[in-house]
């Protein structure tokens, strides 16, 4: 019997494939191909945007936080991801979001996006801005 050794992706194979996406504004295929079951989602602490966010951890709240977002988009007016930096087990990328938001009105957001790769998993996503 031949057994097949399944090939764990790099921290730049994922960060490949996240900007793949990414570029696509595909957002929960990169969830559902990447997060780890016990990932987490990090919000900048005192955020003067979108108060409502708080920190997550799983992949069913970290989902339920990025939909329960995506229902308070009212408008989009640009969405730009620039492509990943990679270090270690780290890549990050810089976002901009132009969007009004159901209670908050026109919001335009500049962050950095830092993730953490642990055996070809999500583990971490953290949002400074």
């Amino acid at each position: 019997m031949v057994t097949e050794t399944k090939k764990v992706l790099t921290t730049q194979d994922v960060a490949d494939r996240f900007d793949a996406l990414a570029q696509q504004e595909r957002w929960f295929e990169i969830q559902d191909e990447f997060f780890a079951e016990n990932v987490r989602s990090i919000e900048p602490p005192n955020s003067p945007y979108l108060k409502d966010l708080k920190d997550e951890e799983g992949k069913g709240p970290v989902r339920k936080k990025g939909e329960d977002f995506v229902a308070k988009v009212q408008a989009v007016h640009r969405m730009h991801t620039t492509h990943p930096v990679v270090g270690g087990d780290h890549f990050a990328v810089g976002r901009e979001m132009d969007m009004t938001v159901e209670g908050y009105g026109r919001v335009v957001i500049n962050e950095l996006m830092l993730y953490k790769v642990k055996d070809g998993q999500i583990v971490l996503e953290q949002f400074v801005y």
